[in-house]
């Protein structure tokens, strides 16, 4: 593999958008079958990879390795690693994150608090970013204002990001942030509008919406929520941050590559109700991730692949979830489909692209067996669109590929005047659900285009329409002329 590479350089993403990739150093300490390597990686299929975590020494005010025999030991040394994967990857920037739920807040709130303390934290940025060979930082602070922070923090979190926006430039830095998905959180944590001015890109933590902390069975990710009022959703964050000031193009969607897992407390109940079946205080865990409440998904599509289990998989179409149930489990995920489905809808918002968490809870193995309806929302749209009187008239300007000379294997085609829609095979393949994510913002983009297309091209025969009524309207106003002229004769005679 390695002579392999020497000899050429590989591109990423066959699309315009950014595709940021969470790697979990401590992923490597997980069991075999589910322990995660640098080695591993595809970094084709991102544009960016963030290695996280790096913590803050307390005492100095400084960034620090959370685990010094993982990210710079002689055996494993994680960072050079990850980063000199850049060297037959030139399309990647790899980033360092410093931050994470397990840093808690307090810590950062007290850094955050002083122009000192953040000055230090900067200059140490700038050391670790130069020796390391990082391309920026992404900061996960969780959360500004909560977990042991104080009301300030929303200031003082812009002060931290402005002043390391500016330290950065010189080098060329890249400065993102990963910011909570709460209303509640957004509200009191972050001035959206300023926050947007100095980061690079914004990620949008868009999960963990529901779980065992609601003590109630819920989406970890929905699309929609149960209804108008319903605030925790993905469609109602991206509303949200796009309505307070975040720019479409510097939002990045998250997308998770794991589930919230559930165990009921009746277990004889016949039909799952998201938001009504009480759960226990934990959910069960995975044999790699090893955490309540909480499975990868290569941990899921395993379970899926047994022919031996008793799982039943249900779809939940209002928040476009999938889920499953083994008696008194469930377990509430992301799968092919439902990551299809996000990619249009940030696509369709225009957003700057996907964050992903974590690329190590995909089936990176390539061991499962892999649905065979993820792009089918894909192929239902297709058939209305292809009845649509517009889509003829739109074809002559799209100038889309010819069906028989489709190079990339997918996607949007003519043939004989008839548009046509090509979805990939599925197929046994490590990665699936990363391939999904690509091959769905591809398909999405290229749809986006057509339906723009049908849209002016209604919007114009529309127009026509109109102005071909307007002339051949009666002309009335010659009839109204002679009528006025026939009434003044006729007084004329009367008068004399």
């Amino acid at each position: 593999m390695g002579a392999a590479l020497g000899a050429q350089t590989l591109g990423g993403p066959m699309h315009d958008k950014v595709v940021i990739c969470y790697v979990a150093s401590w992923a490597a300490n997980r069991p075999d079958g589910g322990n995660f390597l640098i080695e591993d990686l595809e970094p084709a299929l991102c544009t960016h990879l963030v290695y996280s975590y790096a913590g803050l020494d307390e005492k100095n005010m400084t960034i620090k390795s959370l685990n010094p025999w993982l990210d710079m030991g002689r055996d494993n040394n994680g960072y050079r690693k990850l980063v000199s994967l850049k060297t037959h990857y030139p399309h990647l920037k790899v980033t360092i994150a410093v931050g994470g739920w397990d840093e808690g807040s307090e810590k950062y709130s007290k850094m955050a608090s002083s122009r000192e303390n953040r000055e230090k934290f900067i200059m140490s940025v700038i050391a670790f970013l130069d020796e390391y060979k990082f391309d920026g930082l992404d900061l996960d602070w969780m959360y500004p204002a909560f977990r042991g922070g104080v009301t300030k923090d929303k200031v003082n979190f812009v002060k931290l990001i402005k002043e390391l926006s500016e330290a950065f430039k010189p080098q060329g830095y890249i400065l993102t942030a990963a910011l909570s998905a709460s209303q509640y959180t957004m509200d009191h944590a972050y001035d959206l509008p300023k926050l947007n001015r100095y980061l690079t890109y914004i990620h949008m933590q868009s999960y963990d919406y529901h779980g065992t902390w609601d003590a109630v069975v819920g989406p970890n990710a929905p699309l929609k929520g149960d209804n108008e009022y319903d605030f925790r959703s993905v469609d109602f964050t991206i509303n949200y941050m796009l309505s307070h000031g975040v720019s479409p193009n510097k939002l990045v969607l998250g997308l998770p590559m794991y589930g919230r897992t559930f165990i009921l407390k009746e277990p004889n109940i016949q039909d799952i109700i998201f938001g009504l079946n009480s759960v226990q205080s934990s959910g069960f865990k995975g044999p790699y991730t090893n955490e309540k409440g909480y499975m990868g998904y290569n941990e899921i599509c395993q379970e899926l692949s047994n022919k031996s289990s008793t799982w039943t998989r249900f779809w939940h179409s209002q928040s476009s979830t999938p889920y499953l149930r083994d008696g008194e489990r469930v377990i509430c995920y992301d799968n092919s489909r439902s990551l299809a489905i996000k990619v249009k809808t940030a696509i369709d918002y225009g957003l700057g692209g996907f964050m992903v968490s974590n690329i190590d809870t995909d089936d990176f193995k390539g061991v499962c067996e892999h649905e065979t309806d993820a792009f089918i929302d894909f192929e239902q749209r297709y058939a209305k669109m292809v009845d649509d009187p517009a889509l003829n008239e739109a074809l002559k300007y799209l100038d889309l590929p010819d069906t028989n000379r489709l190079t990339k294997g997918f996607g949007y085609s003519v043939s004989n005047g008839r548009l046509n829609l090509r979805i990939p095979e599925p197929q046994y393949t490590k990665y699936p659900l990363m391939k999904t994510i690509n091959t769905a913002a591809i398909l999405a983009i290229e749809e986006k285009r057509i339906l723009d297309e049908m849209k002016v091209t209604h919007k114009t025969n529309v127009i026509e329409e109109e102005k071909e009524q307007e002339e051949n309207k009666p002309n009335t106003s010659h009839r109204v002329t002679a009528g006025v002229a026939v009434l003044f004769s006729a007084l004329t005679l009367f008068t004399f």
